[in-house]
């Protein structure tokens, strides 16, 4: 028995699993995915398209339980595809057609992914030269001393911020930045938790309002793009962002109810120690950044080219003039872009083998039309998305989806988009986004704090979403 411990430990150090519940979790996703995709006799599936399921149930299951990190299920998925579809028939790759295997990782040079590390180098821009925090005091400074306004302006530079900056970022600064003011209150004050949950709330669903707020909306816009209609970035604003502004005005509403602060005033000369503190790169540096932004955001919202196009402008001129160095690039989150290029090769294994047309039948909503479908899809997205990461959530849905969708007469891509709206809308525990674990960690608010304005974004989000999208998609061609 000694022995065999000894034995088990040394092959657990060999793989480098820090603990044994990792392993099992694996372990037990691959034989789920493995009795799912090859022992029942599935009718009207191939043998490309069970290994299609294997390979969809088997990263569901490593994405849910976080057995490991989300970007590695993301890298097996594009190894799992090539070694066991080798093409979208199934077939394995042919010495006479060595270039089929390619398409399982055509998805990482994707336009959508330079799109997104284009909204990175931007925001690390304005976090190495203080652009963002020099921004948050205008607004602060602009607020006033009364309570209900500087709650107002924290959600809405938390807000504007996570349209085109990382929400995880963009909370970790406004909860820094708001933090001095919390502590000018009594401790167990009524208005300390308002704060650190509006910006919580305002980093989720500020996300929403462009396609590189968020990594879900970016999967989204790519499976919309391999069907032959694509969305500009402004098109993607005008579908997202008026009911994000309108889920966060009722927030708002919410917090001003709940927390009461009527005639409450701060003291802001706290926030002069915030403003001070950090780097803070030369003059020239900020004009540049200042300006790259404007420019790239004018293009983006009204120029000829495509937002993918758009994107080599911050690349390049921030990392020709030195605003972006060597060290701003390994900071860049690049275990996103390699999660949101996992998911769009799932994309391409789960469509081009037939699965996704072979699951329509079985998902909830597939036989009530697509108005139903769609609620059933989001509702479904704001579950799972309170649970595990909503990128990973948006690489499962979205294809399937987007398959539903093209079953019915109406607009196809109605459902990618509502999936996408609905998975920055999970908020009603402390680990269902990362803005609400920052926001959590100050020690202001309680578990039961997330529930009520997750419940009322888990009710509102799939009547919303589906309204407004199924209404304006159409109507933009």
């Amino acid at each position: 028995m000694r022995d065999t411990r000894r034995a088990a430990r040394r092959f657990l150090e060999a793989v480098e699993f820090d603990d044994l519940g990792a392993l099992l979790r694996v372990l037990g996703s691959l034989a789920v995915a493995a009795l799912l995709a090859f022992l029942p006799d599935w009718q009207g599936l191939d043998p490309a398209s069970r290994r299609a399921l294997f390979i969809l149930v088997f990263a569901a299951g490593l994405w849910a339980t976080e057995a490991i990190p989300a970007f590695a299920v993301s890298l097996l998925i594009i190894g799992l595809c090539i070694l066991l579809l080798g093409r979208p028939d199934g077939v394995f790759v042919a010495a006479d057609e060595p270039e089929r295997w390619q398409i399982f990782i055509a998805p990482m040079a994707s336009p959508l992914i330079w799109l997104f590390l284009a909204g990175f180098i931007l925001a690390e821009a304005a976090a190495r030269t203080g652009l963002d925090r020099t921004l948050a005091g205008l607004v602060f400074r602009a607020a006033g001393d009364r309570a209900s306004m500087v709650l107002l302006a924290a959600m809405l530079a938390t807000f504007v911020f996570s349209m085109f900056m990382s929400n995880t970022a963009t909370a970790a600064m406004m909860i820094a930045v708001v933090m001095p003011l919390l502590r000018t209150l009594p401790a167990g004050h009524g208005f300390r938790p308002a704060l650190p949950l509006g910006i919580a709330v305002a980093a989720n669903l500020g996300g929403m309002g462009t396609l590189v707020g968020t990594p879900p909306n970016a999967i989204a816009a790519g499976f919309l793009r391999s069907a032959g209609h694509e969305l500009s970035f402004l098109e993607w604003m005008l579908l997202g962002l008026p009911p994000a502004m309108l889920m966060a005005t009722g927030l708002f509403a919410f917090l001003l109810y709940r927390y009461r602060p009527a005639g409450l005033q701060l003291d802001r000369s706290a926030l002069a120690a915030v403003h001070d503190s950090g780097p803070r790169a030369p003059r020239w540096q900020r004009a540049v950044v200042v300006l790259v932004f404007t420019v790239t955001l004018t293009l983006w919202m009204f120029g000829p080219a495509p937002a993918a196009v758009v994107a080599f402008v911050p690349i390049t001129v921030l990392s020709v003039t030195g605003v972006i160095g060597v060290q701003e690039i390994r900071q860049l989150r690049w275990d996103v872009l390699i999660l949101m290029a996992g998911g769009l090769v799932l994309g391409v294994a789960v469509t081009e083998t037939g699965l996704a047309a072979w699951l329509v039948g079985g998902l909830p909503g597939s036989d009530s039309g697509l108005l139903g479908a769609a609620l059933a899809f989001a509702l479904l997205t704001t579950v799972l998305s309170n649970f595990m990461s909503n990128t990973a959530t948006a690489n499962i849905l979205v294809p399937l989806g987007a398959a539903v969708g093209m079953s019915f007469s109406g607009d196809a891509g109605i459902l990618p988009v509502v999936i996408a709206l609905s998975a920055s809308t999970a908020m009603c525990l402390p680990i269902a986004t990362p803005p609400n674990a920052i926001a959590f960690s100050t020690g202001e608010l309680h578990t039961r704090s997330f529930l009520a304005p997750g419940l009322a974004l888990a009710v509102a989000t799939p009547l919303v979403t589906v309204a407004w999208v199924s209404w304006l998609l159409p109507r933009l061609g």
